[in-house]
């Protein structure tokens, strides 16, 4: 089904591999792009559960908008493992003003197709996103 607000649809496979990183840890992040021409969102990467920030934070181009999801792990305080799973809009300064605006207008829609959320970061810039953010919003 279109998103009424860009005329974005969502590939089914979107859905079936958040559930996989959500349910089983199949995936350690998604990332996700709007593939112009099909009017559609789609899987662009997919991280494997052994990679770690690095990994996603590179995966993510620099100069091109994106979705992702990362499946954050930490310990608590009280040395107690957690995850938190974060939902990034990616928007770079470089990318092209068209793409930005499609990508800020399908976003909501996007977000909400991925039941199970429970952080969300808008980043224009590497440091919007580093560990440190991740950190201090997972607690």
């Amino acid at each position: 089904m279109a998103n009424a607000a860009s005329g974005m649809a969502v590939h089914d496979d979107c859905k079936l591999r958040f559930l996989e990183l959500k349910a089983k840890r199949t995936h350690r992040f998604i990332v996700y792009k709007i593939e112009e021409q099909q009017k559609q969102v789609i899987v662009e990467k997919l991280g494997e559960p052994n990679q770690g920030y690095e990994d996603f934070a590179s995966s993510l181009p620099a100069d091109e908008c994106r979705y992702a999801v990362y499946d954050f792990e930490y310990m608590t305080e009280g040395n107690v493992p957690k995850s938190r799973i974060f939902f990034i809009a990616w928007s770079p300064d470089t990318a092209r003003v068209r793409s930005k605006m499609i990508y800020a207008s399908s976003k909501d829609r996007f977000r909400r197709e991925l039941d199970g959320i429970q952080i969300e970061l808008q980043a224009t810039d590497p440091s919007e996103m580093d560990l440190d953010v991740f950190k201090s919003r997972a607690n």
